[in-house]
């Protein structure tokens, strides 16, 4: 049944695939029932695993924005109220396969194995990228892309090399990977994400497009950039395509685990429009008060995707030690973020020739070399 607040919100649960409703009472919607068999296959551990990534993330999420404010850092794109979409996504993915994040998927990066203070580091404006998406410890995920919708081609090309060297569609879940590539609702009206679908769905790439729909693109609503729901643009193209309650963080991981099965297994792209809500600002030079009302906030902020999976875990027998451990958990992430972001000092103006290009470039060079004769012909030397 669909909960009290659908009335109030653009969300049709016709198609919608929900869990969880806003009560974190289980009350699958009807596109639900075939998504069910991977709930059920999961053990308590990873359940509470969950939960304990969505309320880590918020505490990192809201002390990173407190350095924002304090001059820590240039910019930090919080994302307050997505947790579930990004957990549920990210929990659902093998460890071969390949994430492409936008710039908002704090979560799906620590999950895989990136340190948080790495993207801490780029929005300080210390490294061109922030990590190196080939190290095997950050699990295959490629930088943030703050140009929207670039990361889509990016990750099609990926994903058709996958495709063209056999490295999916064999059969063989173990060994078969896939690319998920995570993009806004403002992304999907960008040029880029409809080109990568028109590759995608033509070399059928094991890749599946994972549409964060927060309602808002800075400013302009998503009802003034679509007249129908978003996940019928992929549709389209060929592209099998599901709508999602983002806040509910088993029915993103359902939903995204078997859109990633199929297309690992050579079923072609898949897509995935998760239906959320940005809370906070687009980013913190952002005034989203300017923008939207109160109420509409509110009524969102009563589907908490952290406060649903509370309720559905203290249904199950969660007791208070776990939510306990869960919080100082949170606290402990959020103080070591502080600490090692405030001792990172700044940065040493010969970095800024490093990993410009994949390898060394004669041009890169000559400019380096430039610089330190410049830097020496001041008295003293470089500073």
């Amino acid at each position: 049944m669909p909960d009290a607040l659908d009335a109030s919100l653009p969300v049709d649960d016709t198609e919608l695939v929900r869990i969880l409703s806003a009560d974190g009472s289980v009350a699958p919607t009807p596109a639900a029932e075939r998504y069910l068999p991977l709930i059920d296959a999961l053990p308590d551990a990873e359940l509470e695993q969950f939960y304990r990534d969505m309320v880590s993330i918020r505490a990192f999420d809201r002390q990173a924005t407190l350095l924002q404010r304090q001059g820590q850092l240039a910019l930090w794109p919080p994302s307050w109220g997505q947790e579930a979409a990004q957990v549920g996504s990210a929990r659902a993915a093998r460890a071969q396969d390949h994430v492409f994040p936008s710039y908002r998927e704090h979560v799906v990066a620590r999950i895989r194995g990136v340190d948080p203070v790495d993207i801490i580091r780029l929005m300080r404006g210390l490294t061109h990228g922030g990590w190196n998406p080939y190290d095997p410890k950050n699990g295959n995920t490629h930088i943030y892309t703050l140009v929207l919708g670039a990361q889509t081609l990016h990750a099609t090309g990926l994903a058709m090399g996958l495709a063209f060297d056999g490295k999916s569609g064999s059969g063989d879940p173990d060994r078969d990977e896939a690319v998920i590539v995570y993009y806004g609702d403002g992304a999907s009206s960008q040029g880029d994400v409809h080109e990568s679908m028109v590759y995608a769905a033509s070399f059928q790439a094991p890749e599946v497009f994972f549409l964060q729909n927060n309602q808002w693109a800075i400013s302009v609503p998503v009802a003034t950039q679509s007249r129908s729901p978003l996940f019928r643009r992929s549709a389209g193209y060929g592209i099998p395509s599901v709508q999602v309650d983002g806040n509910d963080v088993l029915a993103s991981y359902a939903v995204t685990r078997a859109a990633l099965d199929e297309a690992r297994a050579g079923g072609g792209p898949q897509a995935v429009e998760a239906m959320t809500y940005r809370m906070g600002a687009h980013t913190t030079s952002d005034d989203p008060t300017k923008y939207r009302t109160t109420a509409e906030e509110q009524a969102w902020g009563r589907r908490d995707p952290i406060e649903r999976m509370r309720v559905y875990l203290e249904g199950r027998g969660a007791g208070e030690s776990f939510f306990a451990d869960t919080e100082a958990e949170a606290q402990a992430l959020a103080d070591d973020t502080r600490v090692r972001t405030n001792a990172l000092g700044g940065l040493e103006a010969d970095q800024i020739f490093t990993n410009v290009y994949s390898e060394q470039h004669p041009l890169v060079e000559e400019e380096r070399r430039w610089f330190h004769a410049y830097e020496a012909s001041f008295e003293g030397g470089a500073s």
